[in-house]
């Protein structure tokens, strides 16, 4: 995969100054980045380094997507298969939720499991390795080398029977590109705080990625 070049941090911090000066002169002003809080990894309260969890159970989020392409693949055989409505629910979330951003994103129908063009987000429908207060779960497998942020492929697996919604995938995804809960954000918020978008816990079935996500999406990619 291509990696980082630094050019989306430089932007990121051209438009926290931006919002901040904004923010200093009142409402009103016209300002492109609107987030309420910078809730995408590292913030000044998330500054762990990404690292490799070979089977999704530490449930630390530590990682973000290395590059504004992103790639998905969704099980389609074996014990991680999903079913039609859990695939539905994918679609919807990276086209409504995703699509739309910054971000090009593009499904593979043929996912690359090492090497350095890996298919970034393999989709798994199971419950193997989540607590019994987790419904998914979002790790990394291939952190790369030399980045304290950066991941080259990343897992989502999601509880089946009904599990697997909009809400719940665009949460799960959006781990995976590097948002967080409120209270790892800067400054931070309730986890139930609904500025957050998809990225409140608990989220509900239809809930979408909303501007505040959209907005540190957009100001990193």
């Amino acid at each position: 995969m291509q990696r980082s070049t630094g050019k989306g941090n430089r932007r990121r911090a051209a438009g926290l100054v931006a919002f901040a000066s904004a923010m200093a002169i009142g409402v009103g002003a016209g300002v492109a980045w609107a987030a309420v809080t910078d809730n995408i990894h590292p913030t000044a309260n998330n500054t762990g380094t990404c690292h490799n969890d070979p089977d999704g159970g530490d449930g630390r989020v530590t990682c973000r997507t290395d590059n504004a392409t992103v790639t998905y693949y969704m099980d389609s055989s074996g014990e991680y298969e999903l079913e039609t409505p859990d695939r539905d629910a994918v679609r919807s979330t990276m086209t409504n939720d995703y699509a739309p951003t910054d971000l090009t994103i593009s499904y593979d129908s043929s996912p690359t499991f090492s090497g350095s063009a890996e298919t970034d987000i393999i989709y798994q429908e199971g419950s193997t390795n989540l607590s019994d207060s987790s419904d998914g779960v979002t790790w990394c497998n291939d952190a790369v080398d030399g980045s304290s942020y950066g991941c080259d492929q990343q897992y989502v697996r999601i509880r089946g029977n009904g599990h697997y919604t909009r809400g719940l995938s665009c949460h799960e995804t959006g781990h995976a590109i590097g948002l967080l809960h409120g209270a790892q954000a800067s400054p931070a918020l309730s986890n139930t705080n609904t500025a957050l978008g998809c990225m409140v816990t608990p989220v509900s079935s239809g809930t979408g990625l909303g501007s505040n996500n959209r907005d540190n999406i957009n100001s990193v990619f």
